[in-house]
C-alpha cells in the first residue's frame, strides 16, 4: 500500500513539474524583448520559400498603398507584380475595404449548402454578363488551387452523366502551373512542385511546352513560330484513344513558370483538336484573367473559347480570397438533366461564395468598370513592349518576351547554380525600391493595372540598374 502510495505521489510531482516547465519555456525572454519583439518568425512556415534563409534576413512587408508596398523599416517598393499577380486595381483601395467592412457588419457568413445570400448571384451574374460565349454559370472557390480541382472534377461528372465514363484520362503540359493540390499538380508540369511528393493522380500526360529560345527569343507579343506543337495532342489521343480523355488544361499565357506566351494558332489548334474528339478545353485563368492581358479573360484576347475556365486572384483584387469555375451552358445542362431534387454535383467548400469575398469581388468588378482598367492595360501594353526590349543587351539577358501588361526577362543561369542570379537581382531591386517576381532564372512582371507610363519607366530603369549590378 505505502509502495503505491508513494508511487502515485511521486508520478503526481513529476506530472506537475512537466507542465511547469513547458510553459516556462515558452515564456522565457531575452529582459529586453518588448511585447511586440515576441515575434521571432521561427512558428511560421513560409509558403514556397527558404525558410532557414529568409528567416535569417528577413523581408517583412507592413503597409500597402496604391501602387507601392512599404516595407516595416519604412521604405517603399514599387509593386512590379501585382503582388502575386492578383492586385489589379493596386492596393487598399478603399471602395473595397468599406463593402468588407460593411459586409462583416451585416452578415459575416453564411452556409454554402442548402442556404445562400443574394450577393453570390449577383455577382456570378456579373461574371457570366462579362465572360466570353456562352460561359455563363460559375461554381465558386476560395483559390486557384480549389478552382482547378473544381474544373478538374466537373469535367469527370460530365462526361459520366453522358455516360461515357470512361473519360477518365487528362491532358497537362510540361511547365503548367494549375495550383498545389493534387490534381493541379498532376495536370501541372513544374518539377518542383511534383518531385517531393510522387502521389500524382494516374491517368495523366501531357503536351509539350512552347518555349524555344532557338525559334522564338525576343518575340513581341504572339510568337509566329510553334503552332505545331498542339499537334502533339493528337499524338495523345492515338496513344490513349480519345475515349478515355476527360479534357485538356492549359494556362492561355503560361505565367508562373515564366511568362510562356502562345505562339500565334496554337490555341486555336488546341480547341479544333478538343472539338474533334469530344474532349473538354479548360482555360487556366487564375492568371490571365481580370485585364491582365488588356481584355477581361485570355479567352477574349485570343478570340477562343474554353468548356471551363478557372480564376480567383483578381476577381477580389486580392482583398480576401475566392475563386471560381466558369462554365459553358452546354456543360452546365447536361447536370441539370437528373430527377428533381437530386444533388447535380457533389462537390463544395465551405466558404464558397462566401459574403466578404463576394463583397470584395463586387466592389473589384465596379472598379474595373468605372476606371475602365482592362483598356487601360491595352492602351499601355505598347509602352510597356517597349520598355521591357530596351532590356536588349543587358548582361545576360537571353531572352525577353510580353504581352498585355505581362513580361518575362529570362538570364542565362550560373553554371552549377540555376536560379542564383535571378535572385540576386530580386535582391537589388528589392534594395533600390522595386518588387520584382523570379521563378527560376526568369524574372516575371506584372504590375497593377493602375501603373502610370512614368512607373513603368521606373520599373525597367531600376531592374536595368540592377542588371547590370549583378554577375
Amino acid at each position: 500500500m505505502s509502495g503505491a502510495k508513494t508511487s502515485t505521489a511521486d508520478s503526481s510531482k513529476n506530472r506537475d513539474k512537466s507542465p511547469k516547465k513547458t510553459i516556462a519555456a515558452q515564456t522565457q525572454r531575452a529582459p529586453s524583448q518588448s511585447a511586440t519583439a515576441r515575434n521571432d518568425l521561427e512558428a511560421y512556415w513560409v509558403p514556397f520559400t527558404p525558410n532557414r534563409q529568409f528567416k535569417a534576413a528577413p523581408r517583412l512587408i507592413a503597409k500597402a498603398k496604391d501602387m507601392h508596398y512599404e516595407m516595416t523599416d519604412g521604405r517603399k517598393l514599387l509593386d512590379g507584380s501585382a503582388g502575386l499577380w492578383c492586385v489589379n486595381a493596386g492596393h487598399c483601395r478603399d471602395e473595397i475595404a468599406d463593402a468588407i467592412a460593411a459586409q462583416a457588419h451585416e452578415m459575416d457568413y453564411a452556409t454554402a449548402f442548402q442556404m445562400s445570400h443574394p450577393k453570390a448571384f449577383e455577382l456570378a451574374s456579373r461574371l457570366a454578363g462579362m465572360a466570353p460565349g456562352d460561359l455563363d454559370h460559375v461554381f465558386f472557390t476560395n483559390s486557384g488551387s480549389e478552382s482547378v480541382e473544381t474544373a478538374l472534377k466537373i469535367a469527370l461528372a460530365y462526361h459520366k452523366i453522358r455516360g461515357e465514363g470512361s473519360r477518365t484520362r487528362f491532358i497537362g503540359r510540361e511547365r503548367g502551373y494549375h495550383g498545389v493540390n493534387f490534381g493541379g499538380i498532376s495536370v501541372g508540369g513544374i518539377v518542383g512542385n511534383r518531385k517531393q511528393f510522387g502521389n500524382m493522380l494516374n491517368g495523366v500526360d501531357h503536351l509539350p511546352h512552347t518555349h524555344n529560345l532557338e525559334h522564338n527569343a525576343f518575340s513581341r507579343g504572339q510568337p509566329a513560330w510553334g503552332a505545331h506543337l498542339a499537334d502533339a495532342l493528337e499524338s495523345l489521343v492515338t496513344l490513349h484513344d480519345a475515349s478515355t480523355i476527360a479534357a485538356v488544361i492549359v494556362e492561355p499565357m503560361a505565367g508562373s513558370t515564366g511568362v510562356l506566351v502562345p505562339p500565334q494558332g496554337y490555341l486555336e489548334k488546341l480547341r479544333a483538336i478538343c472539338d474533334k474528339h469530344g474532349i473538354l478545353l479548360i482555360f487556366d485563368e487564375v492568371i490571365t484573367g481580370f485585364g491582365r492581358l488588356g481584355a477581361s479573360f485570355a479567352a477574349d484576347y485570343f478570340g477562343v473559347i474554353p468548356d471551363l475556365m478557372t480564376m480567383a486572384k483578381g476577381i477580389s483584387n486580392g482583398a480576401v480570397p475566392m475563386g471560381g469555375v466558369m462554365v459553358r451552358k452546354g456543360v452546365y445542362d447536361a447536370f441539370m438533366n437528373g430527377p428533381e431534387g437530386t444533388i447535380e454535383l457533389f462537390h463544395g467548400y465551405t466558404y464558397s461564395a462566401h459574403p466578404l469575398a463576394c463583397a470584395a469581388a463586387l466592389a473589384t468588378l465596379d472598379i474595373y468598370e468605372r476606371d475602365n482598367l482592362f483598356q487601360r492595360a491595352a492602351d499601355l501594353s505598347g509602352p510597356w513592349e517597349e520598355a521591357a526590349h530596351a532590356l536588349r543587351g543587358l548582361p545576360n539577358v537571353i531572352d525577353i518576351r510580353n504581352i498585355g501588361l505581362v513580361a518575362g526577362i529570362e538570364l542565362a543561369p550560373r553554371p552549377g547554380a540555376p536560379g542564383t542570379r535571378a535572385f540576386d537581382v530580386f535582391l537589388e531591386c528589392q534594395k533600390r525600391g522595386l518588387l520584382i517576381r523570379v521563378t527560376g532564372d526568369i524574372i516575371a512582371l506584372s504590375p497593377p493595372l493602375i501603373v502610370s507610363q512614368a512607373q513603368i519607366e521606373e520599373i525597367f530603369g531600376i531592374l536595368a540598374e540592377a542588371l547590370r549590378s549583378v554577375a
